[in-house]
């Protein structure tokens, strides 16, 4: 049975889409089980993995319903990809294989992506005749850069695990991508929930400023509200016992 799954790991939530056989091709049942467990998991945790069953991560949209979809029904295959976009947690793909069309769109609308030895990398639109769609040119571009992503875009390039990391479309390579990431999931999980949601909305407000003054004020404010917590008192504290006692 087609489903997604969420496990949590304290407060890790891992998300996992499971149709091996169909090597989790999204439906737009699917992706709206990917959305709901994405909102779910945002309630409870403090970082998010996304990853896919084996052999693929996300073999891409499920063509049947892709080839009768218009404006509407495209929307809703996305909804589960922009979920992760727009999670207010820290969200990492770990790609354990092919992540095709809008696999691809998955994993790059994680905030991190480590690839596993079978990860692939691969935009295939213009190999099936349609046009990008999700916002991938736009994902894809910032997060690697024009050259990479028309190569990708308009000439059919696929990136291996090691090239990725290369054109900086992944974080790292690894042989266990799940492993991994949940273990650099970990200091967002121990963090205090508020301090990792709040660092991410304003690393967001300031990857789109140019004015480096601009950000210092912006970071002003929820730096100073921090200081006052008793999560700060408490850590502060801990690290000057550790100090004296060396």
């Amino acid at each position: 049975m087609a489903e997604v799954l969420l496990e949590h790991h304290e407060s890790v939530a891992v998300i996992t889409i499971n149709d091996p056989e169909r090597r989790n091709a999204l439906t737009i049942d699917l992706s709206q089980q990917l959305a709901d467990k994405v909102e779910e998991a945002e309630l409870v945790a403090n970082a998010l993995v996304i990853t896919g069953a084996p052999p693929a991560f996300c073999a891409g949209a499920d063509l049947t319903q892709l080839g009768n979809s218009k404006d509407e029904g495209l929307k809703k295959i996305y909804k589960g990809f922009l979920a992760v976009a727009n999670a207010t947690i820290p969200t990492i793909a770990a790609v354990n294989g092919a992540a095709v069309g809008a696999g691809l769109n998955l994993a790059l609308a994680a905030d991190v992506r480590i690839a596993g030895p079978k990860a692939r990398f691969d935009a295939r639109f213009l190999q099936l005749g349609i046009h990008p769609g999700g916002g991938m040119t736009w994902m894809l571009q910032r997060i690697t850069n024009g050259q990479t992503a028309t190569a990708m875009t308009l000439f059919g390039q696929i990136l291996d695990a090691d090239q990725a990391v290369a054109h900086g479309l992944a974080y790292a390579r690894a042989e266990d991508p799940l492993a991994v990431a949940k273990e650099l999931a970990r200091a967002s999980a121990e963090a205090p929930a508020e301090l990792v949601r709040t660092i991410k909305a304003t690393m967001r407000a300031t990857d789109a400023m140019h004015d480096h003054a601009e950000a210092v004020e912006l970071e002003l404010i929820p730096q100073v509200a921090s200081i006052d917590t008793p999560e700060f008192a408490a850590r502060l504290a801990a690290m000057k016992a550790r100090i004296s006692g060396r």
